[in-house]
């Protein structure tokens, strides 16, 4: 009778989109249209499990070819689709991070910001006057440590955080100066990357981050109604009509990059093709993200379950017109469209959820190696210092955690290569504890990855062409 057959059912998906079978192959996030054989092989191994071979090519043989049905049944052994009793390849290729291959810093320039936003997460954020800013040797310091960590990596990026990073405007021209004369002396190129509140911006500083192509985001939350409800001044005064004006001058003037706004939502929140109209069609931004704040530490702004889906419905009605767009080869810089779009695409195995303590660490004013820029001046433990270094085996045993999927609902999870759990912020702020996945709306993800999926199908199908243009270009990027 030989081993019994089966399904892999944690390592499948299927999804139909214009009457066409879809299989989306978990392990690799990879989507593939099924052919009349491995439709048929799935669909005897779910009605008759535990099937033998002979068995099998009993019930087929009149429909199939033996050998083409043999070729087929050996393909989806090997992509771990069906089983015929070997062993199955770890879900997770790495369980445990002795490498760690650093190619971005996020430098917390100033903890102080002239803004006074009712959200913000920050919790070393201080006012203007009370600001702590990091010093210039810091930030040299900073470099030095990138460089002697991982001198082999082919890309830099420093991104400048706050706060209000122009706050500490000088020190960014120091730090920009110094990088490209050290990273030049590597024989490594280095890019620049900042979040700013844009009010703070003239023509001298455009001129200046033009000229050093620096990868910008404005944080701006949409129509002035919604936009100054939280992001306010210290003093409580609204800063829609200053943050317009100002990214209107930017937008205006700068070449170097696309210029994309930060959107964040909270309580009461919810109109995202509104806001996307807004800072999309009216402003001129080039894309357009959006965060949902759903664990943040001040729990009012935070969105009630029935808000958060609200949330997905209204992004994925965002989401069909990006789809519309798409089709008639037209891209509309919804970024969260975009880069699920992207990561079915390039087929992302996430083994953890972001390249935080991986690719990429935050330094606070004072040079300790945070997680990432949102756990700077929190009760999260320090990773080292620029000074001493990655602490690499208190990292790696934090990552060991996040790595095992053991007992948790990641474990069988049908999008556990493309979410990994969720933020580890979002994890702390809600359960204290980072290495714990978040579960307060997989549902809402899965369903929201089944959209992307239908979603991308019908672009492959329809307009190629976007694809090449729109999409393959972000790889590597």
């Amino acid at each position: 009778m030989g081993t019994p057959l089966n399904l892999l059912h944690n390592n499948l998906h299927e999804v139909s989109v214009e009457g066409r079978r879809l299989l989306f192959h978990i392990p690799s996030s990879s989507l593939f249209q099924l052919d009349q054989i491995s439709a048929a092989v799935i669909d005897l191994l779910r009605q008759t499990p535990d099937l033998s071979l002979d068995r099998l090519n009993t019930e087929l043989a009149g429909r199939f070819d033996r050998d083409e049905l043999g070729e087929t049944l050996a393909e989806l052994v090997a992509m771990e689709v069906v089983t015929d009793g070997r062993a199955v390849t770890p879900e997770i290729g790495v369980t445990h991070v002795e490498n760690f291959p650093l190619n971005t810093l996020v430098l917390n320039v100033n903890t102080g910001c002239n803004l006074s936003c009712t959200y913000c997460y920050k919790e070393d954020l201080d006012t203007p006057s009370a600001g702590r800013k990091m010093d210039f040797y810091t930030a040299r310091d900073s470099i030095e440590m990138l460089l002697r960590e991982s001198p082999d990596e082919p890309r830099y990026n420093l991104v400048f955080f706050g706060g209000e990073p122009l706050s500490n405007l000088a020190l960014i021209k120091q730090v920009v100066a110094y990088a490209e004369q050290r990273f030049e002396q590597a024989g490594k190129p280095v890019d620049f990357t900042m979040t700013t509140n844009a009010t703070l911006l003239n023509e001298d500083t455009i001129e200046f981050l033009a000229e050093h192509r620096f990868g910008l985001s404005i944080s701006m939350d949409g129509p002035q109604a919604i936009h100054d409800k939280n992001r306010i001044t210290v003093g409580g005064q609204g800063t829609y009509a200053v943050v317009a004006r100002k990214a209107q001058m930017l937008l205006s003037r700068y070449r170097s990059r696309p210029v994309g706004a930060r959107v964040t939502l909270t309580r009461g929140i919810t109109d995202v093709e509104r806001i996307w109209d807004h800072l999309f069609n009216e402003l001129g931004f080039a894309e357009v993200g959006f965060a949902p704040v759903t664990s943040g530490d001040i729990a009012d702004f935070n969105l009630t379950e029935a808000e958060i889906a609200e949330v997905f419905a209204n992004m994925k009605r965002l989401g069909q017109r990006y789809l519309e767009a798409a089709l008639e080869h037209r891209n509309i810089g919804f970024s969260n469209m975009h880069q699920l779009i992207t990561d079915i695409h390039e087929g992302s195995k996430k083994a953890l959820p972001c390249g935080a303590g991986v690719a990429m660490l935050a330094v606070d004013h004072s040079g300790g190696l945070n997680l990432c820029h949102r756990f700077t001046g929190s009760d999260m433990e320090l990773f080292g210092s620029v000074e001493q270094g990655i602490d690499h085996q208190r990292l790696s045993g934090f990552l060991d955690q996040r790595l095992d999927r053991t007992n948790t609902g990641c474990a069988s999870c049908r999008i556990r290569n493309l979410c990994s759990g969720g933020c580890y912020h979002e994890s702390y702020a809600r359960y204290e504890d980072p290495t714990m996945p978040t579960y307060h709306y997989c549902d809402l993800m899965r369903d929201w990855v089944d959209f992307g999926i239908d979603v991308y199908a019908r672009i492959r199908a329809q307009n190629p062409d976007f694809i090449d243009t729109y999409i393959t270009p972000r790889k590597g990027h």
